[in-house]
């Protein structure tokens, strides 16, 4: 006969992994819709430029969007598995948060900006950055952290629903906070030093890395008038 804390323990690990199925669920139907609103945003943006600039969406997995404009490219990727919040982030202030634990679990869709060149030139070492991250648990409620993304923060966890129009909203703020974020020359000191081996690999491959701040923090600074 099984003891009180194995059914315990059984009955909490069914409890979990029902929620937690049921998170991955709801966000995968989200990033569904993420690309449906990016075929409308390419073909509109499309339109617009008249052909002298393109936007180009790819779609290497079920997990993963692209979105390449001009010299930025943009990845959309919905992490595997569910994540719980750790206890010391604002999240767990909230009054949504308190009135149910299990909204502290979420599943991540991450936003990352790289240079358009770097998968141009397989560049493999190119740096990127993280501009957004967007969380959604189990009823679709959603909130993000990253640049400019003001009003969707958690301060409002539990009040919005992650539809069409506010993935609309997510992604152009963050692709427009990547346009306005300009590549910069590398302090000198950064790269007044080389080696024969690696000039020699520069020559033949060209490939050298880079990003759009290397040598530079990435912050909120580094972009006037936000």
């Amino acid at each position: 006969m099984a003891s009180k804390k194995a059914n315990e323990i059984v009955a909490a690990l069914q409890a979990k992994a029902v929620l937690k199925n049921e998170i991955m669920n709801v966000a995968a139907t989200s990033f569904k819709e993420l690309n449906h609103v990016m075929d409308l945003m390419v073909d509109e943006y499309n339109a617009q430029l008249d052909g002298q600039v393109k936007v180009e969406l790819i779609k290497p997995s079920e997990r993963i969007l692209r979105i390449n404009a001009d010299e930025d490219t943009l990845i959309m990727s919905l992490q595997t598995g569910v994540y719980q919040f750790d206890r010391d982030h604002e999240a767990w202030q909230t009054d949504y948060v308190k009135s149910n634990a299990a909204y502290s679990y979420v599943c991540v869709v991450n936003i990352y900006n790289f240079l358009s060149d770097s998968f141009k030139y397989d560049r493999d070492e190119d740096l990127g950055y993280l501009v957004a991250r967007v969380f959604i648990n189990v009823e679709g409620a959603f909130f993000v952290e990253g640049k400019r993304q003001r009003g969707m923060g958690y301060k409002d966890y539990g009040k919005k629903k992650l539809d069409a129009n506010n993935w609309r909203k997510i992604i152009e703020t963050a692709l427009k906070y990547c346009i306005d974020f300009d590549m910069l020359v590398p302090p000198y000191d950064n790269v007044k030093v080389t080696d024969l081996a690696h000039m020699s690999l520069e020559i033949m491959s060209s490939k050298t890395k880079t990003g759009k701040r290397l040598g530079f923090q990435f912050n909120s600074d580094d972009v006037k008038g936000n």
